[in-house]
């Protein structure tokens, strides 16, 4: 049995509140079975307040979104000396900026699609690239505010007008890339097994696609070709090295590899606060290396630091 007291951080304000509480309840849970002491917090805005009176030895990092994963949360664990898991600061506030995160990895030797940055206004008056093209907000995760333009839509999309768009006048155009959806996580600096997302019943990998019961099938090991395989393993753990990122992230790729495909292999993003919940990618890839889910939060929380 452990002594460690392990606060569990989940909740928050941003539009992916709900992944956070559905990850943090079996991250908590998990935790208790493997006899740490457990706290769990719905973090609000006094949260410095509650992290003084609660006085964890570690924070076991469940929030998503903005605040969460950004370095906003990192900040304050690092002010308040208080070890935390996943990525630090700088590594998450440049994972969660896209357009900053491809530049880097690009110049890590990374493969990235070509994408143009700009106000969702200006790209709502015409086409600023051919389609088809991805529209992403900068900084969300989750898939929020994901918008594919087809190549037949002599428009772009007219929810950019909108007066309601919640995510930020910032938006990423980007390349749309046919083929699979793969993706790995990095375990310390070992890169887990590869995972091909095939969605059910949706278009792409949405946010229903991702955190409904039923709403994706989970093939792994990815059926590629083993050195396909092996270059998205190197791809996972050069974007995580570049980044700077800690403990557990997970790299999403795009992969043209059907009959008529040119076999293109891109990198999407980096996340360094991957899903918990119980239809989540990244504890099954840990399961597949050996590792149960309890063994695995365990070698997080035992992994975790200041000044990452």
């Amino acid at each position: 049995m452990s002594s460690k007291h392990v606060a569990v951080l989940m909740g928050g304000w941003s539009s992916e509140r709900p992944v956070s509480l559905a990850s943090g309840k079996p991250c908590a849970d998990a935790l208790e079975r493997a006899g740490f002491q457990v706290t769990r917090i719905d973090v609000g805005r006094d949260i410095v307040e509650v992290l003084k009176d609660t006085k964890p030895d570690v924070v076991f990092n469940a929030l998503h979104g903005p605040f969460g994963e950004d370095g906003g949360i990192q900040a304050i664990l690092e002010l308040l000396e208080i070890p935390y898991t996943h990525s630090g600061l700088l590594a998450s506030a440049l994972a969660m900026d896209k357009e900053k995160a491809k530049t880097v990895a690009r110049r890590a030797g990374v493969p990235v699609a070509e994408a143009k940055v700009m106000n969702r206004l200006e790209a709502a008056e015409k086409h600023v690239m051919k389609p088809p093209y991805v529209i992403k907000p900068v900084a969300e995760g989750s898939s929020f505010g994901v918008l594919i333009v087809r190549e037949d839509m002599s428009n772009p999309p007219q929810e950019l007008y909108s007066k309601e768009w919640p995510y930020g006048e910032r938006i990423m155009v980007e390349r749309f890339i046919s083929g699979r959806e793969l993706t790995c996580a990095v375990m310390g600096n070992v890169a887990l097994g590869v995972t091909e997302i095939v969605p059910q019943g949706h278009s792409f990998y949405d946010f229903d696609a991702k955190y409904a019961e039923g709403g994706s099938k989970h093939v792994l090991p990815a059926e590629i070709k083993p050195n396909i395989y092996q270059k998205i393993q190197t791809l996972a753990l050069k974007a995580h090295e570049a980044i700077g990122c800690r403990g557990v992230s997970r790299s999403d790729f795009r992969l043209d590899d059907g009959p008529a495909g040119t076999g293109e292999l891109i990198w999407l993003e980096v996340n360094t606060q991957p899903g918990m919940t119980p239809t989540s990618l990244v504890p099954e890839m840990a399961l597949h290396a050996g590792h149960s889910f309890e063994e695995f939060l365990t070698w997080m929380v035992e992994d975790a630091s200041c000044n990452r």
